[in-house]
């Protein structure tokens, strides 16, 4: 269980950083760009998610992860005036994430924890929320996608690339380490 808690700390942090990468090539006007009507710009998507993230990690071991301050409605509009705003909220979300996960051991993680009523294990909900960014992350580097197009400067092994990235890989000796470790 202690290589769960290194590993799922080093997915959170890929994904935040998948989420840093797609910012920092993109204006806060393609950040704001509703795409179809009733669909969400990335700053809604990034209220979104940072509303779950205080929501769900504030005192999580003894509170209900749905918090009675959070409304989930409002995080669907986009209020942010600037870039920096948006970063600021971005960060604290995964802040207030990576402060409730960071000291958790072994036995932590079959304690029940509750979102909305519903018993979790911390590892489920751990789980859980790991599922629910990777889902709103891949959104936002998709849009990111859609908006820069040719100018996209890749976060994944480049299109033709797939050898060049097998080969230095098997070119390593084998042994443990994460995926994110060369990033």
């Amino acid at each position: 269980m202690e290589s769960y808690l290194e590993s799922i700390l080093k997915q959170f942090e890929y994904y935040k950083s998948l989420g840093d990468k797609t910012f920092d090539q993109l204006s806060f006007e393609e950040i704001q760009n509703e795409i179809a009507q009733d669909s969400n710009s990335i700053a809604i998507i990034v209220k979104h998610i940072s509303g779950n993230m205080l929501s769900r990690w504030t005192h999580f071991l003894t509170e209900d992860g749905e918090k009675p301050w959070r409304h989930r409605n409002r995080e669907f509009d986009d209020t942010f005036e600037n870039k920096e705003q948006l970063t600021e909220r971005w960060n604290a979300g995964w802040d207030c994430l990576f402060s409730a996960i960071t000291p958790l051991n072994e036995v932590d993680l079959e304690r029940i924890i509750y979102i909305r009523n519903e018993g979790h294990t911390v590892t489920e909900a751990i789980n859980r929320q790991l599922a629910h960014y990777a889902y709103h992350i891949g959104q936002i580097v998709f849009l990111g996608k859609v908006f820069k197009g040719k100018d996209w400067k890749t976060l994944s092994i480049a299109k033709g690339d797939s050898k060049k990235y097998n080969d230095a890989k098997f070119s390593k000796n084998k042994e443990r380490r994460h995926f994110t470790d060369d990033l």
